[in-house]
């Protein structure tokens, strides 16, 4: 009866140390990746889900670490709406990227207030270094959207929402050709990975 006993109990640890092992091993391989965007403004800080959006998180994460948005400034920024940014400088000269990803808006995650996700042409598979900010609830950006296709959500402002209401609220004007510009350059002084 005690060997018995002992050898059930021996196997409800295993299968413990398995379980305990498995939810250890899915939290390290899908945890969010925190990034801070470091703007004229103030800072901003924004985790990522490369377990929903791998290809869209991996693209981000090259230009971060690339130095490429270093000099950057959001460029288009509509009160009630997003602030985008990550492709042109000061000049509004369009700065070159790498090709163009696959869209991952099909991956459950919505646009709403404070998400980050990328900006894209009307072509669905066209984005590259530009993302924006969602400053208000967008479904009508969310997959499918009005077009088949939708924006992909990427990740989340987890500090410096009072940043990104602050950037929305800047005055805009035409400039270069481009609606929406702010009248003072809000620049991206870097984006560095913290976790």
């Amino acid at each position: 009866m005690i060997g018995k006993l002992s050898m059930k109990h021996q196997f409800k640890i295993i299968k413990l140390i398995l379980t305990f092992t498995f939810i250890l091993i899915s939290s390290i391989s899908f945890s969010a990746e925190i990034f801070k965007i470091k703007t004229s403004k103030g800072d901003i800080v924004i985790e990522t889900y490369a377990d929903k959006a791998p290809i869209t998180v991996s693209n981000f994460e090259k230009y971060v670490n690339d130095g490429f948005f270093n000099g950057t400034i959001f460029h288009r920024v509509i009160d009630g709406f997003m602030i985008q940014g990550g492709g042109f400088d000061k000049d509004m000269n369009q700065k070159d990227t790498n090709p163009a990803i696959k869209n991952e808006a099909a991956n459950g995650l919505k646009n709403n207030k404070y998400t980050v996700a990328m900006a894209r042409t009307s072509i669905p598979d066209s984005a590259t270094s530009q993302f924006f900010i969602n400053v208000a609830d967008n479904s009508f950006l969310d997959y499918p959207g009005q077009d088949g296709f939708g924006y992909c959500v990427f990740g989340k402002v987890i500090e410096g929402m009072n940043i990104v209401d602050d950037i929305a609220k800047v005055p805009t004007r035409n400039k270069n050709g481009h609606e929406n510009v702010p009248i003072r350059a809000i620049s991206i002084q870097g984006i560095s990975k913290i976790k």
